[in-house]
């Protein structure tokens, strides 16, 4: 159930940065915005799709202005992928929303409760990762 509802809340932070933004491209942004400029084949990596797949979304994202690629400084034959300064403003502003969104659905929550969601859900992040 948590799954879904957090697969669901992805298309509508999809839609709130932008009504053509697809659902799986949201992760991109986040990723970007968390980490900085990323090549293609680490946000390919990262996300678990193929080489054509990322190409594919990294255009989108580049036709709707959200992010942009620049040669990377370390590599010259390589591409890092950053967001926009539009990228960023919507990304930060639907990121800002949901945050506002579980502080509010939680603040009837005693405050032990709350961390102990935060712990466990920080212990399950851990071990998808691996």
């Amino acid at each position: 159930m948590l799954l879904r509802r957090a697969r669901a809340n992805q298309s509508e932070m999809a839609r709130e940065v932008h009504p053509d933004l697809e659902s799986a491209a949201y992760g991109l942004l986040v990723r970007l915005e968390e980490c900085g400029g990323q090549r293609a084949t680490d946000l390919a990596a990262y996300i678990g799709v193929g080489k054509a797949t990322m190409s594919r979304q990294l255009r989108a994202l580049e036709e709707l202005g959200l992010v942009t690629r620049a040669p990377d400084p370390a590599d010259g034959r390589a591409w890092l992928v950053t967001l926009t300064d539009e990228g960023r403003r919507r990304v930060g502003r639907v990121r800002e929303a949901r945050r506002a969104r579980y502080v509010s659905q939680l603040a009837h929550w005693d405050r032990r409760e709350v961390a102990e969601l935060a712990r466990l859900l920080h212990q399950l992040n851990r071990v998808m990762e691996k």
